[in-house]
Parts: structure tokens; sequence; C-alpha cells
């Protein structure tokens, strides 16, 4: 299949590539001109304006859009809409709020325009590991770019069968699901990062507890002089706490185990904002998770912690994300 781009950041540009790997072609296009020209260096046909990418496309066009939420997206997507054709497609794989999807899709739909939301998890790994996938939008318009959302996603791997399932593998079980209409793929991949906060917080508290044991407050036959690189690594073999963040803090650790290279000032992204808007509006309890984005709040007004620290380390392992102290 053809698709376009827009937005070769640390996931646009590695989208494309993985698209490429597979046998699909792409057209795509950033401000930064030596994005554009390192992917049409690999293969990608560029375009040095969203006119120009559309014009590259064939019909039925399929764009996405892969900008940081907010203005630059929405701009884009108001742009794209003034310029495609009936029955195209745009493609959201932000990390959009999903009430402005289903804004989005009501409004394309007025002009015969399609809308599909990609919640995409996978960050700077995408490339090599695959993308999991969580997509919003008519069944026909998600059934019709499934040869594109396949080939990003991770596939079923070494991962063991779900006890249960039967028959072929599903797309959940290859790394992507159909959520829902409009706004139930972003929706989804929004409580997803939610966990994630709760999940990144866990971590980053008891390893401070453990960094804490070896303090010079305890009385000295009290005090445990703990290995942290080694912790992390015999947890990750056989443990209940083994994951993805944990190798992550692992390889963290074993570079630095103080952490001294990262700030520890650590940033929300917007996600785990929304969920817990979400929680409120829907009356869920949910102490855990509030409990990760105020983390995040203090760490960016007072001196960050070892456990802050311990974020901004998995927050660059995944995702690239620099650490800056608040001002």
């Amino acid at each position: 299949m053809q698709l376009g781009i827009v937005g070769l950041g640390r996931m646009g540009g590695n989208i494309a590539r993985r698209l490429m790997r597979g046998g699909h072609r792409t057209v795509v296009h950033d401000r930064d001109r030596k994005a554009v020209e390192t992917l049409v260096a690999e293969g990608a046909n560029g375009a040095h304006d969203l006119g120009a990418l559309v014009a590259k496309l064939e019909k039925p066009r399929a764009v996405w859009v892969m900008l940081p939420a907010g203005e630059p997206t929405e701009q884009t997507i108001a742009q794209l809409a003034d310029l495609l054709d009936a029955d195209d497609v745009i493609i959201d794989g932000g990390n959009t709020f999903y009430k402005d999807d289903i804004r989005r899709a009501a409004d394309l739909a007025g002009r015969q325009l399609h809308y599909v939301d990609v919640g995409t998890s996978g960050g700077v790994w995408g490339l090599e590991r695959g993308y999991c996938m969580m997509i919003g939008g008519e069944k026909a318009v998600v059934e019709r770019l499934d040869p594109l959302f396949a080939t990003l996603a991770p596939g079923v791997g070494n991962i063991p069968r779900t006890r249960g399932r039967q028959g072929p593998a599903g797309r959940a079980e290859q790394g992507y699901i159909h959520a829902g209409p409009a706004g139930a793929g972003h929706y989804v991949k929004m409580i997803h990062n939610g966990i994630e906060y709760g999940l990144m917080q866990a971590y980053a508290e008891g390893f401070d507890i453990l960094k804490s044991k070896g303090s010079e407050a305890l009385p000295a036959d009290q005090r445990f002089d703990l290995d942290l690189a080694e912790i992390a690594e015999v947890w990750r073999r056989g443990s209940v706490v083994t994951s993805w963040l944990l190798d992550l803090t692992a390889d963290a650790l074993v570079a630095d185990p103080q952490l001294g290279g990262y700030s520890g000032s650590v940033a929300d992204s917007g996600e785990g904002r929304w969920t817990i808007d979400a929680a409120v509006e829907q009356a869920v309890p949910v102490p855990v998770l509030s409990s990760a984005l105020f983390a995040r709040f203090r760490s960016r007004q007072q001196q960050g912690t070892y456990a802050d620290r311990m974020l901004s380390a998995m927050r660059f392992g995944f995702g690239g994300h620099v650490e800056k102290k608040a001002e």
C-alpha cells in the first residue's frame, strides 16, 4: 500500500522505515528538510509541503499525521481536509485527546472524509520491535488500512499464547486492535499511559527505598549496601514484577547506578491528566494513578529525588525524552 506521513520525529520517521521494510510505499513531509532528505535516501518519496504530498498519493489516499497533540495536529488536519477528496482518510497517530477525535471525525464526515485515530505505543524502539496500536474509526476504513497496521505491529513473536485462546491468532495477539468508533483508539491509549505512570512510579519508589537502606542516617548495623543494578537484573528473570520498564531500569542502572545524568524533573505529556479527568468524569477511584501524576508535578517544583531520576531514566529509555529542569 501507499501512505503519506506528516511528521518525521522520533516515531514518525521509524514508522515510515518499518512500512518500507514491509514493502509499502511512503510519501513523507516534515518541516525539517533534512529529515525528509534522509528518508528519501532510504527509499521514500519526499514532499516539500502538504499540497505536494497529497498530489503524490493515489486515490483513495491515506495520510498519517504524527505530530504533537494540540495546535500542530489541529492545523495540519485542517489543511489536509482542504486538500483531500471524498473517501480519503486522515490518520492521527499521536497522543490526541479522544474527545478531539470525536469532534474531528464528525467534521470530516461532513466533507465525505474519513478519520482514524491510532494510539501508538513503541517509542524509539518501534522500528525493530513493532508498534502496539489501539485504533478507532469506521470498521470498513480500518479494514482497508489493515495491511499497514499489520506491518507496523510487532506480530505474534515468542510471547506464549494466553490460556483459553484458540484458533488463528487475531489482531490483538499480533499487537493491534480495532477498539471501536472514532476516539476509542486514543481513549484506550490514554488509559494505557495512565497505567504507565503508575507502574513507573512503583518501580521508582521501590528502588528509592532500596537505595536509602544504605543511608548514613540509619544506624550502622541496620544499613545494607545494596547493588541496585544486580537487584534489577535478578528481578528481570522469573520475577512477577518483570516488564519492559524494568528492562530499561536495569539498562540505566548498569550505565550509571546513581542516575546522575538525569534531572529528575519529570514531565507529564498530557495523557496522565486526561486519565484522571476521565476517572473523575466516570466516578472511578484511581488513587495510584492520581498519586503518580501528582508526584510528577512535585518533581517539577522541588529538588528531584533518586526516584524522580529513575523516572527520567525510564522515559529516556523508551521514548528518548530528555528531561529539563522547570524554570
